[in-house]
């Protein structure tokens, strides 16, 4: 048996993966096509969860169904919103820091 020290796998990550963008398209270089896109893409998801948590809570006081699926649901839902609302808030960070830079 031959044990293998951590610099044995040194090499064979990448240190900056390559993120592919929510509509899976990206230039030559590498970079995501549209950021308008990508937001619009991601709200859409989130948009999306919420009428399936939606639906699911409506199915449950219809007596049709479970609860652990109700609550999975509902679960995901608020954690992508709440991801959605960090993202926006980073966003309005960079862009309050951008205005205030000195030229």
């Amino acid at each position: 048996m031959q044990i293998q020290g951590p610099s044995s796998f040194i090499g064979t990550q990448p240190l900056f993966p390559t993120v592919t963008p929510p509509g899976g398209e990206t230039k030559p270089g590498g970079a995501a096509v549209d950021f308008g896109k990508a937001v619009r893409e991601a709200v859409n998801s989130v948009e999306q969860q919420q009428g399936k948590a939606a639906v699911s809570i409506q199915d449950l006081l219809s007596g049709n169904g479970d609860i652990l699926p109700v609550v999975t649901e509902v679960a995901k839902a608020d954690m992508s919103f709440k991801l959605l609302m960090a993202v926006r808030n980073k966003v309005i960070e960079a862009y309050k820091q951008t205005i205030n830079m000195q030229i």
